[in-house]
C-alpha cells in the first residue's frame, strides 16, 4: 500500500523517541483492564449508588455496561484503524483536527491523574486501620514509590502483578458469595429480582447511579494505551477491550447482586462505610479483615495500572508535541518505558497526601463520558464520513451503535452534579489557554506524528491489506 508523503517539517516520527516492546497478549490485556477496573470497586461506591437507586444497584450497573458496551465497541473500531497509545487523544485528533483531539485528551488525562491518587488515598487510609502505628502519609508515599518503580521497569512486571492482584480479588468474591449464601439461609431475603426490579424503583436515581458508576469502567480505555505494546494489536486490543467491558461488567453486577440480597437494606448507619457494614452482616469480622486485605491488594493494582496508562498518554501527547516533547516523548532506553511520563504522575500521586477522595471522584465520570461522547463520534466521522463506507452493514456498525454509544454517554454525563460540571469546566478551560500559548493564540498549527516505516511493518502485518490507512489528520 502506498503511503503518502511524509513532511519532516511538520511531521515528528517516533523513531526519535525510540519505541515500545510489544510483549502484551490478549490475557494479559484482559488482566491489565480487569486490574484498571478493579473487581471489588463495587463496594467504594455501593452506599451511595443504593441510597440513589433505593437498593437497586444491579439495576444501576446494567444500565452502565449497556451504555459502556456501545463506546467499548467503538475503541475497538478506532484500534483497528489506528493502535496507538494515545487512545481517544489519538483517535479523536485523527478523526477530528489535532486541537479536538488535544482538548479531548486533556479532559481524559484529568481521569487518569485523579484515580491512581485516589487509589493511594484509599490504600493508606485502609493500611493505618491495619496498622495504626504507622501514619498514613506514610503508606501512601510507600505505595507511589514502589509504583512508580514498578512501571518504570517494564509492562510485563505489571502483567505479572496484575495476575497476582486481580487474583486475591477473585478469590475474595468467591469467599464472599459462600458467606452470603450461608447467612441468607438463616434470614428472610428478598424475592430474587428485587434487586433488578420491584416497584418501588426510582429512575431518576437509577441513571444518577449509573453515571456515577461509568468510572469503574475506565479499564477498558486504559487497554487502549497499550496498542504499541501489544502483539498484533488490531487483533488482540478489540478483543481484550470488548472482554475486558463485558467480564468486568459482569462480576459487577453479580457483586451488587448478592450484596443486596444479603443486605437488602439501602440505608447505613455510615455510608462511607457502608461495605464493612455489609461484610459484617455477611460474615462478621473475619470477612471485614479479609476484606480490608483484599481490596488493598485490588488499589494497588488499580494504581499501577492506572499510573500506566497515564504516562503513556503524557508519551503521546509529548511526541505529538502537545506537551513539551524533550521531557515528555522519550523513552528510556534501558527498560523501554516513558521514565518522565511516569516520574510526573507519581508526583501528582501525593496530591493524596492533602486532597480529599470526594473531590477527585466527582470529576473522573466527567472526564471519562466526554472522552467516550467523541470517540463514538469518531468512529462515524472516519468511517461513514471521511472513508464513505455506505453500505448497510457500514451503516450499522460504524453509524448506529456508535450513535447509539453517544447517547447514551451523554444522558449519562447530564446526570452529573453541577459541582462536576464547575470542576471539569475549570479543567478545559487550563488546557484551552495551554493550547492558546502551544499555537500563538490558535495561528500556528498543532505538529502531526505518524509511525515510520519499520514501526508500521510490526503493527500486525496480516492485518495491515485489510485496514486501511488512517486518514490523513488535520492541522485545525
Amino acid at each position: 500500500m502506498k503511503k503518502p508523503p511524509l513532511s519532516h517539517d511538520a511531521t515528528y516520527t517516533s523513531k526519535r523517541s525510540g519505541s515500545y516492546k510489544r510483549i502484551l497478549t490478549t490475557p494479559a490485556l484482559i488482566l491489565f483492564g480487569l486490574a484498571y477496573m478493579v473487581p471489588l470497586t463495587v463496594f467504594t461506591t455501593i452506599g451511595y449508588v443504593s441510597e440513589l437507586s433505593h437498593g437497586h444497584v444491579a439495576t444501576a450497573y446494567v444500565v452502565t455496561l449497556s451504555a459502556m458496551l456501545f463506546t467499548a465497541l467503538s475503541y475497538a473500531a478506532m484500534v483497528r484503524t489506528q493502535p496507538s497509545s494515545g487512545s481517544a487523544y489519538a483517535y479523536v485528533r485523527s478523526s477530528f483536527g489535532a486541537r479536538t483531539g488535544f482538548v479531548v485528551g486533556w479532559t481524559l488525562m484529568l481521569d487518569y491523574i485523579l484515580l491512581p491518587m485516589i487509589c493511594y488515598l484509599f490504600f493508606g487510609i485502609y493500611m493505618h486501620e491495619y496498622l495504626p502505628t504507622v501514619p498514613t502519609a506514610v503508606w501512601i508515599i510507600g505505595s507511589v514509590v514502589v509504583v512508580t518503580g514498578l512501571n518504570i521497569l517494564g509492562i510485563r512486571l505489571v502483567s505479572r502483578m496484575n495476575l497476582i492482584l486481580v487474583g486475591v480479588q477473585i478469590i475474595f468474591i468467591i469467599v464472599f458469595a459462600s458467606a452470603s449464601i450461608r447467612t441468607m439461609n438463616g434470614q428472610e431475603i428478598p424475592s430474587p429480582i428485587s434487586p433488578f426490579l420491584n416497584g418501588d424503583m426510582p429512575f431518576a436515581g437509577i441513571m444518577a447511579g449509573a453515571a456515577m458508576l461509568c468510572l469503574s469502567f475506565l479499564g477498558f480505555d486504559a487497554v487502549s494505551t497499550l496498542s504499541e505494546e501489544a502483539k498484533n494489536p488490531r487483533r488482540s486490543i478489540p478483543k481484550a477491550i470488548v472482554l475486558c467491558t463485558l467480564i468486568g461488567g459482569g462480576m459487577f453486577i453479580v457483586i451488587a447482586y448478592i450484596a443486596q440480597m444479603v443486605f437488602p437494606s439501602f440505608r447505613f448507619a455510615n455510608v462511607d462505610a457502608a461495605s464493612l457494614e455489609i461484610m459484617q452482616h455477611a460474615g462478621g469480622q473475619w470477612l471485614s479483615a479479609l476484606f480490608t486485605a483484599c481490596y488493598c491488594a485490588g488499589l494497588f493494582a488499580c494504581a499501577m495500572a492506572s499510573q500506566a496508562s497515564v504516562s503513556r498518554i503524557i508519551y503521546a501527547m509529548g511526541r505529538d508535541g502537545a506537551l513539551p516533547r524533550n521531557f515528555f516523548g522519550t523513552l528510556g532506553a534501558r527498560f523501554g518505558t516513558p521514565v518522565n511520563a511516569t516520574l510526573v504522575s507519581g508526583l501528582f500521586g501525593l496530591t493524596a497526601l492533602f486532597i480529599d477522595g470526594d473531590l477527585a471522584t466527582s470529576v473522573i465520570s466527567f472526564g471519562a463520558l466526554t472522552a467516550f461522547s467523541f470517540v463514538n463520534l469518531s468512529v462515524i466521522k472516519h468511517h461513514i464520513v471521511d472513508r464513505r463506507m455506505h453500505s448497510f452493514a457500514d451503516w450499522l456498525r460504524f453509524g448506529l451503535l456508535p450513535a447509539i454509544g453517544v447517547v447514551l454517554t451523554l444522558w449519562l454525563w447530564t446526570q452529573l452534579s453541577a459541582h462536576t460540571f464547575a470542576i471539569g469546566f475549570c479543567w478545559v478551560v487550563v488546557g484551552v489557554i495551554w493550547l492558546a500559548v502551544l499555537t500563538r493564540m490558535f495561528r500556528k498549527p498543532m505538529p502531526e506524528i505518524r509511525l515510520t516505516d519499520a514501526e508500521e511493518s510490526e503493527v500486525d502485518t496480516e492485518d495491515a491489506e485489510s485496514v486501511s490507512a488512517p486518514t490523513t489528520q488535520h492541522q485545525s
